[in-house]
């Protein structure tokens, strides 16, 4: 769940830290206060596109920070991405700058907003004011459906049938549109292969013949360098060997003297023995030296071959050997590609795998619509619309990667009338209530721990409002439930209150966000009630209704 939210220099806030509880916490201020300003800070924490609109006028940057409460699962996630914090805690941070360019980090690590997106799907879910409008559209309807039924696998194999069963399918259009063009392509992979089989270049193989060429190259130097370096070391009378040689001995007869010597006398023995060592080493490295005229030829001749072939592709010498592995793969696609019957069958797989799939989901989808359906219906009845009837009708449409369903939520308003599709019935209040109670069902079934509204109780009021609140605050005791609200009854069902307060300076308007008391609670509710004028009345009507309230 969410723990706190810091913002700096962001939109109207110029700084702010929030320490949030669980349960149902309710935002409210006068309108232009800026009370979705919190929500919209969340979501770009949450990897929403940023843009420099969010930064407060004047300021290099903003800053938004979130810090949750995760379980083990989490932890993991993080762990296997090395995003890793403390245990059990996720920090979320987005910079943005005031030319719009933004920066996102995870527990400290650079991180992308597809990231963000990622992990805050897994930590908040939110509900913005226009959310019901998603149920107008047949797709939202379609995701709605399958995030309530937790299909997310089912549709991960649908969508997968669907890339092979399209591969297959364009791969059969090209070989048939193409078979000319594929033969002319045969045919120059096949001279090009011809060359390379004779070839036959060698992983590493043109880096070993260099070294080896210019090692046999350069051979009698190498070998008379070394004979030379052995005898000014050691084997000339006045060898560098025999000249420290005498050096040490005379220091020896010093060193009895004086002691202090032995020191530099070591290091001088030391030296000794290192000069007997390195010329011996290269003593022996001279004898070694291979002078092979046979073998020289014989590179020649290689190395020849391999410059004629790579001048001849267009290549350089190193490139030859990848090339080859290249053409002998594009001539099984080639051959793959010419056997029509063949991309005929893999056709057919794949299309009757694609409608295996597609299939399972069909089932899962009706039975998952039965059960959506029948909860909805029940909530929107504690919701004002007692003999209305959701129904969620699945046909059959052209297949893609969602696979071949059309899904439709209907509504009859009330007992004995025909359901109709909700755009063509719904009003915005009745659009409000369907959505909440859709929500309120889902969130059973959905493991996110922390749900935002922002407004989602627009459109509605009186006792409405009410059940709308007493559904969030149940809703609140089972995970954390954030929600914008300008309905007093709403208001007043929250387990905690925020209240957003604007305040004009000149040409500067700033907004900041209060923790309210019990005492500050009956006001600000009371001016929900009454707006700018507060009577007794209202004051006595505000603290009915934070006393009535139940969990």
């Amino acid at each position: 769940m969410l723990l706190r939210l810091r913002l700096e220099n962001f939109v109207l806030v110029d700084a702010a830290e929030l320490d949030f509880a669980n349960g149902f916490t309710v935002l409210s201020g006068e309108t232009g206060a800026g009370k979705s300003i919190l929500l919209d800070a969340l979501a770009l924490v949450l990897g929403a596109r940023a843009d420099a609109a969010s930064v407060r006028t004047g300021s290099r940057r903003a800053d938004i920070v979130a810090e949750f409460a995760i379980g083990p699962a989490l932890d993991e996630w993080l762990h296997s991405r090395d995003l890793d914090g403390d245990a059990g805690v996720a920090l979320l941070r987005r910079v943005v700058e005031a030319d719009g360019r933004s920066r996102a980090f995870i527990n400290g690590h650079p991180a992308t907003a597809g990231l963000l997106r990622e992990l805050g799907g897994q930590l908040v879910e939110i509900h913005g004011q226009h959310a019901s409008q998603s149920l107008l559209r047949s797709d939202g309807q379609r995701q709605l459906l399958d995030d309530f039924g937790a299909h997310a696998d089912q549709l991960a194999a649908v969508e997968q049938a669907w890339r092979a069963r399209q591969t297959a399918l364009q791969a059969l259009a090209r070989a048939e549109d193409g078979q000319r063009e594929l033969s002319l392509e045969r045919e120059r992979i096949a001279w090009q292969l011809e060359e390379l089989d004779a070839l036959r270049p060698d992983s590493g193989e043109w880096e070993a013949l260099e070294n080896e060429h210019r090692r046999l190259a350069h051979a009698a130097g190498l070998a008379d360098g070394a004979y030379a370096a052995a005898e000014v070391l050691v084997e000339r009378d006045d060898a560098l060997g025999s000249e420290l040689h005498r050096v040490i001995q005379r220091l020896r007869a010093l060193a009895a003297i004086d002691p202090t010597l032995n020191e530099t006398l070591a290091l001088l023995d030391g030296a000794s023995i290192q000069i007997g060592e390195a010329a011996s080493f290269l003593r022996e490295y001279a004898t070694s030296v291979d002078l092979d005229p046979a073998r020289m030829e014989a590179l020649d001749a290689r190395i020849g071959a391999w410059f004629a072939l790579a001048r001849k592709l267009r290549l350089e010498p190193e490139q030859l050997h990848d090339e080859w592995l290249r053409l002998q793969q594009q001539m099984h696609e080639c051959l793959d590609a010419q056997d029509i019957d063949a991309l005929r069958a893999r056709m057919q797989e794949t299309q009757a795998a694609f409608d295996r799939e597609a299939a399972t989901l069909t089932r899962r989808r009706r039975a998952t619509a039965a059960r959506l359906a029948s909860a909805v219906t029940d909530s929107i009845a504690a919701l004002g619309m007692a003999d209305a009837e959701v129904l969620i009708v699945i046909d059959e449409r052209a297949p893609g990667a969602s696979g071949s369903d059309q899904v439709e939520f209907r509504i009859a308003p009330h007992a004995g009338a025909e359901a109709r599709p909700l755009a063509k019935i719904a009003s915005g209040g009745e659009l409000s209530r369907i959505a909440l109670a859709i929500t309120a069902v889902a969130a059973q079934a959905n493991a996110v721990p922390t749900l935002v509204f922002d407004e989602a109780d627009a459109g509605v009021g009186g006792a409405i409002a009410d059940a709308v609140g007493e559904r969030m605050r149940v809703l609140g005791q089972s995970r954390q439930v954030l929600c914008v609200t300008h309905l007093p009854q709403v208001a007043a069902k929250a387990h905690h209150h925020w209240r957003v307060l604007k305040t004009v300076v000149g040409d500067s308007a700033s907004s900041a966000v209060e923790p309210l008391t019990d005492e500050a609670r009956v006001e600000e509710i009371a001016r929900m009630l009454g707006g700018a004028r507060i009577t007794p009345t209202t004051r006595r009507h505000a603290s009915e209704m934070l006393t009535q309230r139940r969990d």
